[in-house]
């Protein structure tokens, strides 16, 4: 065999080797279009749309201009790990330590605030700061002070603390929420987690948004701007930077849905616990519920909006200014009364001492009742009643007998499918009117109720424990 064919198996072994080292050559000299904007290369969209330009640049000055007076809180309080010593740890270290307490652990919580003046005063939520043993505040700039707490109102969710550095502080500027309409911008600024002066966008999704049972005075903004817990206490912002709100809650189950307490609310409140370290509230006097279309239609009412007094408190400015059982509130110093939550807010929200007019409706006339608000005080207790002979009356699908004192009748039974059951009436109920007539014994309510059965609704006021409250039903 020739030099040359013994050389052809080594050859062809070689372009075998060669072949794919060199394909991989060739692969990694490709180029690949990075997303890197680099000189002469223009960026897939050349002129974004001007109102997206200003839209970015708002966002970024109020970011720049409000976070420096939004601040970091941590709360530190001591918990009882619960319960005494295991029988484990009395077996091993012996009767010693028997039926002594677990000790205690230091829990942590963040929350956030915002400085509403240059010597130091910082407004939150109070349940940022609650049962807190050590408060500390950390700045923009990273410097950290003592919290000091200058008064909380759990009512509403406020708390009011104090740092003392010895010099002027920024501060926010605080807006109007009465002007805040919904589908305006609302930016929130605070420490989610943890994560320092994080700025979230959306809108304002409601305002007003009360029986959110949340607080005891609930007039919250609804937002769907990213609120996260680390966020409570922090700033609610409009595009010009002001503060409009305190972030407060989210809904847990959903997403986008966020609470604050509006400004003007919490300013309020922050005044009054700068200046005396507590709040006082307005106080009228009235037990009061809402309209159902029912009892609207019965006081002759076209709409559901005001107020239904089921009683009265003697003694109280509400019996001074002559308003009665049934009368419905429609105004309050001039502004309209959609319902429940919202007298209850402005009558606390009512400097103490301050008259205020009130527009009433009753027996279709409308009246204007002068009132003089007073400091908010709890309402008296109804004495017990003396007992009285039985007997018994049916009707409306209600058994009824002869109440313990001389005010209305008890009612003994209730047939579960009836209109009166529907509507909420229950064994135990003391029923004292029927359609505005007082019933004080069954003759009594027996004759009301044929009464009532001629005309198209049954209104009953019924006293439950110490509440009294109007129920109506139709009549047939």
């Amino acid at each position: 065999m020739t030099p040359l064919l013994r050389l052809l198996p080594m050859l062809a072994l070689a372009v075998l080797l060669v072949g794919p080292l060199t394909g991989c050559e060739r692969e990694s000299e490709t180029t690949l279009r990075t997303s890197v904007r680099e000189e002469g290369v223009k960026p897939p969209v050349e002129k974004p749309a001007p109102e997206l330009i200003s839209t970015q640049q708002a966002f970024t000055e109020v970011s720049t201009k409000v976070t420096p007076a939004v601040v970091n809180i941590r709360a530190a309080r001591m918990r009882s790990l619960g319960g005494e010593m295991g029988p484990l740890f009395e077996d091993f270290f012996g009767p010693f330590f028997r039926g002594r307490p677990m000790p205690k652990q230091q829990e942590q919580s963040l929350g956030s605030g915002f400085l509403i003046s240059e010597d130091g005063y910082i407004l939150t939520n109070a349940h940022v700061i609650s049962d807190a043993e050590e408060i500390k505040i950390r700045l923009s700039d990273r410097r950290v002070y003592d919290g000091r707490v200058i008064g909380i109102d759990p009512r509403t969710d406020i708390a009011v603390l104090k740092i003392d550095t010895g010099e002027k502080l920024p501060t926010a500027v605080l807006g109007d929420s009465d002007l805040l309409h919904v589908g305006q911008w609302a930016l929130a600024i605070g420490n989610p987690f943890g994560l320092d002066r994080t700025l979230t966008v959306g809108v304002i999704s409601a305002t007003g948004r009360t029986d959110v049972g949340i607080e005891d005075y609930e007039d919250f903004i609804q937002t769907d701007a990213s609120i996260n817990p680390g966020n409570s206490g922090g700033p609610l912002l409009n595009i010009y930077g002001e503060v409009i709100g305190i972030n407060t809650a989210i809904v847990a189950s959903g997403q986008g849905i966020g609470f604050a307490i509006p400004i003007n609310l919490a300013r309020l409140m922050a005044g009054q616990l700068i200046e005396k370290g507590e709040v006082t509230r307005g106080w009228l006097g009235v037990s009061i519920q809402p309209l159902t279309p029912e009892l609207a239609e019965s006081f002759g009412l076209s709409q559901l909006a005001g107020a239904l007094v089921n009683q009265v408190i003697p003694g109280s400015p509400a019996e001074k200014a002559g308003l009665q059982r049934g009368d419905i509130l429609l105004s309050f110093g001039g502004k309209e009364i959609a319902g429940v939550r919202e007298l209850q807010m402005m009558v606390a929200n009512t400097p103490v001492g301050k008259q205020v007019e009130l527009q009433v409706l009753r027996n279709d006339q409308r009246l204007a009742l002068p009132v003089l608000i007073v400091e908010m005080e709890p309402p008296a207790k109804a004495a017990p009643l003396p007992s009285e002979p039985a007997g018994k009356q049916q009707g409306l699908g209600l058994s009824v007998g002869p109440a313990p004192g001389s005010e209305g009748v008890l009612v003994e039974a209730i047939e579960p499918r009836s209109a009166a059951a529907a509507a909420g009436v229950q064994p135990g109920d003391l029923i004292l009117s029927v359609n505005r007539q007082e019933v004080n014994s069954p003759d009594a309510f027996s004759k009301a109720v044929k009464a009532a059965g001629k005309g198209k609704n049954v209104v009953l006021l019924i006293r439950r424990g110490e509440t009294t409250l109007y129920l109506a039903f139709p009549a047939s």
